[in-house]
């Protein structure tokens, strides 16, 4: 979402933020630029992120008036459980390189505000610190290995910790074209060369942090492979040498009845495969495309909501991932006939800006966007929104 006006001054605090891209300028102002790139980038020309986003303007949003909607109803239930909003917080990985409160920043804002959200197989704090110490719904995001025995070990931690969903990533069976971060030469943990240097230096406050906090790894590979260690790797190498570009449907239905809860597959995109994580018995999908990171030229979530719901969303629960900057793209998805929206960056900009203050403020301003759109669509429950409200331009 590009910024389309100046702003009358410049944007340094949370407090200075008031929508999603406030707080993409003010993490801009905060991190590295091999950091903020990471977060930031996509595949190739991005046309497939700026795609993301951009779809939710070709679809108008009709209101009706004279409602009645001093009470409204934001919360709904999804995969299992009953939340406040129809917002997920997506499973992102590498969090504490961003801010160093990382993932339990966001952990404490969606169990303050029940919202789900999830971890990364490469999350930078571990499986079992999340289950212990957060009690909102949560999913382990699930990359599928080569190595077999770390693929049972992360169903069997997510097990023991009591997490209520596994999402499979099923559209990083290779890395996409990630140029930013080839021209960063961004590796995790960062590598410090000449070209970047600057840049962390006039960033002390987050390289102080990174350097003097505790260790940053990623705690639920480190006893399986290097790379959870002191091993600087870069995502796009990690994908492609230790994911199993093999994994198919097969695998998909055993490894759904190796977990036996609520299982989700995380960057369905066309009808059809819809359809087969329907038939094999999954409970929800994330209609997703990984954020434009991976198939550059692919089609925007929002575009294909409509044909994939059409297609199972009586059989299967449809959540809109990816592109959401705005609670009027919530919304459309609601009405297109999602039973949520999710999205990484609508929160990640705000953690890598200000930490568990930054998401808070994010999220609370999702939330009253959210609100105020249902009062003024005539909307007294989030589910009664439907395609009746909906107009293509």
């Amino acid at each position: 979402m590009a910024r389309t006006y100046p702003v009358p001054h410049a944007i340094r605090s949370p407090e200075d933020c008031h929508n999603v891209e406030d707080f993409r300028e003010l993490a801009w102002r905060k991190l590295p630029f091999p950091v903020f790139h990471y977060i930031d980038g996509a595949a190739d020309d991005e046309l497939t992120k700026a795609r993301n986003t951009a779809a939710f303007a070709d679809v108008d949003l009709v209101p009706n008036v004279l409602a009645g909607v001093e009470e409204i109803d934001t919360s709904i239930e999804i995969m299992g459980r009953k939340t406040a909003l129809p917002l997920i917080l997506s499973p992102t990985a590498l969090q504490r390189l961003f801010h160093w409160q990382g993932e339990r920043a966001v952990a404490k804002v969606a169990e303050r505000h029940n919202l789900w959200f999830g971890i990364s197989s490469l999350s930078s704090v571990s499986i079992e610190e999340i289950g212990a110490n957060y009690a909102g719904p949560k999913m382990l995001q699930y990359y599928f290995h080569r190595d077999r025995g770390l693929n049972s070990a992360l169903l069997e931690r997510a097990r023991a910790a009591k997490f209520d969903a596994v999402a499979l990533t099923v559209d990083t069976i290779v890395s996409g074209n990630r140029e930013r971060c080839k021209r960063t030469r961004f590796k995790t943990p960062p590598e410090f060369t000449p070209s970047s240097f600057m840049s962390y230096a006039t960033r002390p406050k987050w390289g102080l942090n990174f350097l003097f906090r505790e260790r940053f790894s990623l705690p639920n590979l480190e006893n399986h492979v290097a790379e959870g260690s002191r091993s600087a790797i870069s995502i796009q190498d990690y994908f492609d040498t230790m994911l199993d570009p093999n994994m198919d449907w097969a695998e998909v239905e055993r490894l759904r009845g190796d977990w036996s809860g609520t299982f989700c597959l995380k960057g369905v995109m066309s009808a059809a495969d819809a359809r087969r994580a329907a038939d094999i018995g999954c409970d929800a999908i994330m209609v997703s495309n990984h954020g434009g990171r991976q198939l550059d030229g692919s089609r925007a979530p929002f575009d294909q909501l409509e044909e994939i719901v059409d297609a199972v969303g009586e059989r299967i629960e449809v959540i809109c991932d990816g592109g959401v900057r705005r609670g009027t793209h919530v919304l459309k998805a609601l009405a297109m006939g999602a039973k949520a929206a999710s999205g990484g960056r609508l929160y990640l900009y705000a953690l890598a800006a200000a930490g568990e203050a930054g998401v808070e403020r994010a999220v609370s301003i999702l939330q009253g966007e959210i609100e105020r759109g249902m009062r003024l669509m005539g909307v007294k429950s989030a589910q009664e929104l439907n395609r009746s409200m909906l107009r293509a331009r």
